[in-house]
């Protein structure tokens, strides 16, 4: 089964996770942050990946560290369930659309840590989400995932859709890139 269990706890943030990469049955978000939990749900659902996740955060100080923290555990929970990535299609791509905003990501399951986004927001936030650290939790997301992963939000107006698109984006190509193929590795080097 390819699932994980991490609990971090630093000075500004205590986090537990509870992943399934192969049954959505199980969700549960609490990060104190409405418009966060609405986000993570949506990736949850989207990617098809159950996620049970409790955030307790300084959220008396911003939201950043809570947001950020997020983002490390998911991605370390995720690399963890992967193991050695035997046996997925590796890569994922794809393009949804929020009403008037269109979004697309594309994934690598490479075991190299890389982020593009190329997104924007009109307001400094979206109900007590600061839309600055949306960059900032897929940045920590990827890198403790161990993942290539571009994210293009290519127009909208409404904050709220721009977001959704680029999290359900993202939720749906992870979803393809870690789908089980039944092959080996998709590498010409023979590893990950």
């Amino acid at each position: 089964m390819r699932v994980a269990e991490i609990d971090r706890k630093t000075k500004e943030t205590d986090i537990k996770i509870s992943l399934n990469l192969d049954n959505s049955e199980k969700i549960s978000i609490s990060t104190g942050i409405g418009f966060f939990d609405h986000m993570l749900n949506s990736f949850a659902v989207h990617s098809g990946i159950g996620i049970v996740l409790e955030a307790v955060g300084d959220l008396l100080v911003d939201s950043h560290h809570t947001v950020e923290d997020t983002g490390i555990v998911l991605g370390k929970a995720f690399a963890e369930a992967l193991k050695d990535k035997v046996g997925i299609n590796r890569y994922g791509f794809a393009s949804i659309p929020m009403d008037e905003s269109l979004a697309e990501a594309s994934v690598d399951v490479s075991g190299r840590p890389f982020l593009v986004f190329n997104a924007d927001f009109s307001d400094d936030r979206i109900g007590d989400f600061d839309t600055q650290v949306a960059e900032e939790f897929f940045r920590a997301f990827a890198f403790n995932a161990g993942i290539t992963l571009h994210i293009n939000l290519r127009y909208g107006k409404n904050d709220h859709h721009k977001c959704e698109a680029i999290f359900k984006a993202v939720a749906h190509a992870v979803k393809q890139a870690v789908a089980e193929s039944g092959e080996g590795i998709l590498s010409t080097k023979g590893v990950l």
